[in-house]
């Protein structure tokens, strides 16, 4: 039979062992995951961004604008206009495309389609895009965020 007191110094070593290896041990985990964490960043906040020359831009074509740091489609309808919209899908915020030969924005990944005003017309997206404005100054196409 083992002495009480022999007995509660042994208790009282394990839970001071233990209790000094698991600060040890959180005292190395914490900075490495602290290290691969990336520290949050605010994003610098763009204005407009230039997206080319008028005459380099068909008709009836589709382009990805980049938009600081978000994918913007621009849009040159068959009879000319210049509309711009958020290139990412209101559904699951994969990159739509222009298909000319359906005169829609089109997502591949769950077959969205949009109209040319950015309104939802059949798929899963819930909402419109978002809209930007298009600015035509002498021969450059500027986009902007709307007011």
């Amino acid at each position: 039979m083992q002495d009480p007191i022999q007995q509660s110094k042994r208790d009282f070593l394990k839970i001071f062992v233990g209790g000094g290896l698991f600060s040890l041990l959180g005292a190395i985990i914490y900075p490495i995951i602290s290290y691969l964490k990336p520290p949050v960043q605010a994003e610098a906040e763009v204005k407009s961004v230039n997206a080319g020359k008028i005459a380099s831009i068909a008709l009836n074509s589709g382009q990805i604008v980049k938009f600081g740091a978000k994918p913007v489609i621009l849009i040159r309808s068959p009879q000319g206009d210049l509309k711009a919209f958020s290139a990412t899908c209101t559904h699951l915020s994969c990159t739509v495309q222009y298909k000319s030969d359906l005169g829609v924005i089109w997502c591949a990944c769950h077959n969205g389609k949009y109209d040319l005003n950015g309104r939802n017309v059949s798929g899963p997206p819930p909402r419109p895009l978002d809209e930007y404005r298009v600015i035509v100054k002498g021969e450059d196409v500027l986009i902007s965020k709307l007011a």
